[in-house]
């Protein structure tokens, strides 16, 4: 079973080295490491080659974004799995990728869904909140409910029939990508229940009420292009369940 760990990058020299390293010191043998990096203008470029697990690639070039880039990373993938993994998360164990492997092993799923844990710059080992993907269910995708994005693994076969990621959403693009995977396709997943990637607070999906009124909106949207009943409403409900994990985390 051969990893595709795909890197979509820009302007992102103060991070990447965590990501680099968390990919290359995976102890499961059969990784490739693609980096698409958007014509940074500081050193991320340089820093994502002097890191990067060998047989890995670089490609520097304009995009259309980090959905964009994501898609160019995918279209390359020649993994049997493929994982997307920003250059400011990292995998928090070198065991990550043996352990989903053995998850694909014993259930031959389309996918598996983890947790994703927030973290901040100076405490990287400690989770401030947990994404907890275990109480995702299609039937919830009107809800504004999906599973964590950065922690899911996909097989190459499951990514060519769902598609690509849209570049026509500004920040909910993997919100549509997993109403046409879960709601459309009905892609058979299996959760499991353990962080596998740390995210740094302060992305474009964590910055603020603007940012969630966008993705609110664009949800809406996402279901109703895919033929699922959503309104503002049902998907404002989520937000108590964002709430109920601060306070978990917290207390």
């Amino acid at each position: 079973m051969k990893f595709s760990v795909i890197t979509a990058a820009f302007n992102a020299a103060a991070t990447i080295d965590d990501t680099m390293r968390s990919v290359r010191e995976q102890s499961w043998p059969d990784v490739e490491h693609i980096v698409i990096d958007g014509l940074s203008k500081d050193d991320t470029a340089r820093r994502a080659a002097a890191g990067m697990r060998e047989g890995g690639v670089l490609v520097s070039e304009k995009d259309g974004g980090i959905y964009d880039a994501m898609n160019r990373g995918i279209r390359k993938a020649r993994g049997d799995i493929i994982a997307l993994l920003n250059a400011d998360d990292f995998y928090p164990s070198k065991s990550i990728l043996a352990e989903v492997a053995g998850v694909f092993e014993r259930t031959g799923v389309d996918a598996v869904l983890g947790d994703v844990g927030y973290v901040q710059d100076g405490e990287l080992g400690r989770v401030i909140r947990r994404y907890d993907s275990s109480r995702f269910r299609p039937s919830r995708l009107g809800w504004g409910q999906m599973p964590a994005h950065p922690a899911m693994f996909m097989t190459r076969e499951a990514y060519q029939r769902v598609g690509e990621l849209r570049t026509d959403y500004r920040i909910a693009a993997d919100f549509e990508f997993m109403v046409r995977a879960f709601g459309v396709q009905a892609l058979s997943y299996h959760h499991f229940p353990k962080i596998l990637v740390h995210m740094r607070m302060g992305g474009v999906s964590t910055a603020g009420i603007g940012a969630s009124l966008t993705i609110g909106r664009e949800a809406v949207r996402a279901c109703r292009e895919n033929g699922i009943r959503s309104n503002g409403l049902m998907v404002a409900s989520r937000y108590p369940f964002k709430i109920m994990e601060h306070l978990r985390s917290r207390f």
